[in-house]
């Protein structure tokens, strides 16, 4: 029959583990990153014995009743077990040792340490030890040869080493493995593996197979691969009986094979994807344990069939199952000796009766199993005969008549188990001291253990409540955490239904605590508090609104399977299942609900993009209120609502991280100040309630294109400035009152930016990326960028930025007229400029939005005509398009640009105000009209007067082009742009 894969039990913290069985079977025993070794009666056992230590655990190994670790103190220790009792140190290292093992007997105790020895130690005289020192890295793993006369060891300088234990000497190396400076940063821990009893093969891990080694001789006779296995394998184990390998792989992936006929007889998959570290059978072979490097433990049951070293009967049943196709071989290429009857298998010397126990191969069975467990291998050879070991001899024949096609095998991309519906700013629900919540306003701890079954509520300001602790005689679960109120919710169970319950400690009245009861069979899964409303996502797919003072309101259908939701405001953000994903990736979809006086859907159930392979960490809002996430890669991504609420990668915290093991939990966004605010975790994904960890804070950062360059630089800072500023357009059209002086240092910062990167543009001569950075200005910044041009003698550039400057002040006259004579100070102009960017001076048909006026409109006369003399529309127009100028009001300014040519731009300026001057003084002569316009003059701001100057200089330039052209082409007596169409 298939084999069972059991439900995983959680047993150490998150780190590297190890498992092994006693020697009767009768007990698992694992160890971990935590410095406990537990002792498991079986995969049910709700309370496993606990034996502390040290700090760390590395390895153990346990027989004849003593067992051994390697702690992190660099000491190889002895308990008696299962008392658990401290029996001595058995040898020290200069570090802390990686891996340990027994011999056959149990008298001699291998152990490799990080500083490169490998040492062998008596058991009942710890000073008899030997030294077997070649390695130049750390070791990875030890095996003893069963006959006792060899050891193999794998090191992090990627040999595979085989020494001959009373000479202390290396017999033969293999360079198989890839390099590594230490245990932690290798890529696999490579756990050798001797075969029991025969002691003829040495399995050694290399990538993704199993190289068998012959004793003796060393040459390599085989390899075990596993079309499906991807990922590097970790760990090896044999089984009692020498005729089966299990491997562990990176991935999650577990493997069997029948070493004879090189079949994969069984294979399942974590459930989770984690990687398995620790790999142990049974003494009888019917079971297989397994850790992983998340600290749990789980079991394959059921392995008796295809791994018994014992003669067994097969059910009938079983043979039922292939009744259709057992005419077909199975493998053509399985050797006559294997084909004979069994020995007896209590025999060592029955090293070629490789074929297992019930005479059938395994792995006919895993076609049955889950879609884990198919091999695709066995199915294309087929089977014509099976030996039965009751029967030996016999060939049990079907008719020859029942022939089927053979089915066809999925070999395409496996399913990704679904993630299973969390609480963000929260710790896993099994362990007895979590965070049940941690957000901006304070932090909900639980504490469920033999003492207390309680909940803590701490705010961060005690000026919004008091701290509150809660007895949890109803086991709530899930926590939110508000300015008015903490929301809590339990599951149901048979007897009682799911509980929603809600401290309203923000209330005017003397009742702060409400409860409903959902239907029967309905679980609350996820919850969170907004605005004066609070929600739940049920097991049911619906969510559950109601108002923050136990009011019902709209309940809706979620699309799939609800994975977290988040409030913040008059915001809900839902994250659900949308449908399978494959291949290691989750499918989710993402629903943004607005509630308000409007209430709407702003995001549709669009995909959350998540990075490869990877699932979701956290889910919340910025202290501002924009909608943010965080998958298991690190990756921070913000929604962009100026690109239609698109997400944009904004940090990876992974960047942050000194070791591979390290990671930051997340517990607010802020977006002024810019800061990410986590917790660090070392060599864990979650933080321990006590000690209270400190929260860090992490940069901002997009993942721009060279931003170790001067120019990446400033781009990067120019889009996050943008990007993490679009709250105040969002909370301005909500109706939200906004820091103005807050939006206008913004505006001025990303101007400044914008100056910086035009002056650099400038510098490396690149004017056409000069005139697409002005597009992104404002008005009065052009206008810098002009006189920043013009000194730096590049006239065809400023006069490009002069033609942009003023299509900006037409835009603002045709769409503010009535803000015509106000100044403004510097202010972020929104443009739309499609992919025009660069255009030049009399480009027309741009997409362009400005919402501020600036001093250039301080006279509207010259700027029309300047305009309309550079080739622009002169017409004031509100639509957001240009349009080219008609040709006979071109032709008009253009004999007019000739005649002003050589004024200034105070000739100008005194032409226009002439009138005004001699309004106010009737009786002045012409040299006093002249005098009192310097005065009047002087007194005008830098930029009205830059105005005049850049008519003088445009005039000047547009003249001495058309003298020229008519220079260059005598046929034709004016300016080409002068003749009538």
């Amino acid at each position: 029959m298939p084999c069972e894969r059991k439900p995983m039990r959680y047993g150490h913290s998150e780190g590297h583990t190890d498992v092994c069985f006693d020697d009767a079977g009768k007990y698992i025993v694992t160890c971990g990153s935590d410095g406990d070794v537990r002792i498991w009666e079986s995969l049910d056992d709700d309370d496993p014995k606990s034996i502390n230590v040290g700090e760390k655990v590395y390895s153990l190994a346990l027989k004849n009743g003593k067992l051994v670790t390697a702690a992190s103190n660099n000491t190889v220790q002895i308990h008696t077990f299962p008392e658990g009792d401290p029996d001595g140190i058995l040898t020290r290292f200069t570090t802390n040792a990686t891996h340990i093992t027994y011999n056959r007997s149990g008298s001699r105790v291998a152990a490799g340490s990080s500083d490169f020895m490998v040492k062998v130690v008596e058991m009942y005289d710890s000073s008899q030890q030997k030294t077997l020192r070649g390695h130049t890295a750390p070791i990875l793993s030890v095996t003893f040869d069963p006959k006792d006369e060899f050891l193999a060891s794998a090191s992090c300088d990627g040999s595979v080493a085989v020494w001959k234990i009373e000479e202390q000497t290396q017999v033969t190396s293999w360079p198989l493995l890839q390099k590594s400076n230490d245990v932690i940063n290798a890529k696999s821990l490579c756990r050798l593996a001797w075969q029991p009893k025969a002691a003829k093969l040495l399995a050694v891990p290399v990538e993704t197979t199993v190289q068998l080694y012959q004793r003796d001789s060393w040459a390599q006779v085989g390899t075990l691969s596993d079309d499906l296995g991807t990922q590097a394998i970790n760990v090896v184990a044999w089984s009692p009986c020498g005729k089966f390998l299990a491997a562990g792989s990176i991935g999650g992936l577990l493997t069997v094979w029948d070493v004879e006929s090189k079949l994969c007889v069984e294979r399942q998959k974590h459930e989770k994807g984690y990687t398995v570290c620790g790999l142990a059978w049974h003494p009888s072979g019917g079971q297989i344990a397994y850790t992983d490097t998340e600290g749990c433990l789980g079991v394959l049951d059921g392995l008796s069939s295809s791994s018994s070293s014992s003669s067994t009967t097969t059910p009938a049943s079983y043979d039922d199952l292939f009744d259709d196709d057992d005419d077909r071989p199975m493998d053509e290429g399985i050797s006559e000796g294997a084909r004979s009857p069994a020995k007896n298998p209590g025999d060592e010397d029955d090293d070629d009766d490789l074929i297992p126990a019930t005479g059938r191969a395994r792995n006919r069975s895993a076609f049955l199993d889950d879609e884990n467990s198919l091999d695709t291998g066995s199915l294309k050879q087929g089977l014509d005969k099976f030996v039965d070991d009751d029967d030996a001899g016999s060939a049990i024949v079907p008719p020859a008549a029942v022939a089927a096609p053979l089915r066809p095998v999925y070999d395409g991309p496996m399913p990704t188990p679904p993630q299973k519906a969390f609480q963000p700013g929260s710790t896993p629900a099994h362990l007895m001291h979590r965070f049940m919540m941690w957000n901006s306003v304070g932090i909900v701890r639980g504490y469920n253990d033999d003492q207390d079954n309680a909940i803590d509520v701490e705010f961060h300001d005690t000026a919004v409540h008091h701290a509150m602790h809660l007895t949890n005689s109803l086991g709530h679960t899930v926590a939110d955490l508000s300015q008015e109120a903490v929301l809590l919710a339990c599951p149901g169970t048979d007897e009682l239904a799911s509980k929603l319950q809600c401290l309203h400690f923000s209330s005017w009245d003397t009742n702060k605590e409400w409860m409903v009861d959902l239907p029967k069979g309905e679980d609350v899964q996820a919850l969170c508090l907004g605005q004066g409303w609070a929600a739940a996502a049920t097991s049911a797919l619906i969510l559950r609104l109601f108002s923050i003072g136990g009011v019902q309101r709209e309940l809706f259908s979620l699309p799939g399977p609800v994975v977290c939701i988040a409030g913040h405001g008059e915001q809900l953000l839902v994250v659900y299942h949308r449908g399978t994903g494959f291949d290691g990736e989750q499918a989710l979809g993402v629903q943004l609900l607005q509630f308000g006086q409007k209430r709407r859907q702003v995001i549709h159930g669009e995909p959350l993009p998540l990075s490869r392979k990877s699932h979701l960490s956290w889910l919340g809002f910025t202290a501002e209120g924009t909608p943010c996430f965080i998958d298991s890669e690190g990756v921070v991504r913000l929604l962009n609502r100026s690109l239609g609420n698109m997400w944009t990668p904004v940090c990876n915290t992974r960047d942050n991280c000194k070791g591979k093991s390290d990671h930051y939990w997340m517990v607010g966004v802020h977006e002024n100040p810019q800061q990410l605010r986590c917790i660090p975790c070392k060599g864990s994904r979650y933080p321990p309630t006590l000690p209270r960890p400190a929260v860090a804070v992490l940069p901002f950062k997009l993942p721009l294109c060279q931003t170790t360059t001067e120019k990446g630089q400033m781009e990067e800072q120019y889009w996050r400035s943008v990007l993490l500023h679009n709250h105040y357009g969002f909370l301005s059209s909500s109706g939200y009152e906004i820091d103005e002086e807050g939006q206008s240092q913004a505006q001025k910062e990303q101007q400044e930016l914008l100056m910086k990167m035009f002056a650099l543009s400038c510098k490396l001569e690149r004017e056409f990326r000069s005139v697409e950075l002005a597009e992104l200005m404002t008005q009065n910044v052009v206008t810098l960028a002009i006189r920043y041009a013009s000194r730096s003698h590049r006239m065809a550039l400023a006069q490009r930025l002069s033609d942009l400057a003023l299509e900006k002040a037409n835009q603002l006259q045709g769409e503010e007229p009535q803000e015509e004579e106000e100044e403004e100070p510097l202010q972020y102009t929104r443009r739309n400029t499609g992919s025009g960017l660069g255009r030049s001076g009399s480009a027309g048909g741009q997409n362009r939005v400005t919402n501020v006026l600036d001093s250039m409109m301080s006279s509207s006369k010259k700027p029309t005509a300047l305009l309309s003399s550079s080739g622009s529309t002169g017409k004031l127009n509100k639509t957001p398009f240009l349009k080219p100028l008609a040709p006979r009001p071109k032709t008009k300014v253009q004999h007019n640009s000739v005649y002003v040519r050589h004024k200034s731009g105070f000739q100008l300026w005194l032409e226009d105000n002439r009138r005004i001057i001699l309004a106010d003084n009737p009786d002045l002569e012409e040299t006093d009209v002249i005098k009192e316009a310097i005065g009047r003059f002087r007194t005008l701001s830098a930029d009205d007067r830059l105005v005049r100057h850049l008519t003088h200089l445009v005039s000047h330039s547009k003249s001495d082009e058309a003298s020229l052209s008519r220079k260059k082409d005598p046929l034709f007596p004016c300016d080409k742009a002068e003749m009538p169409l």
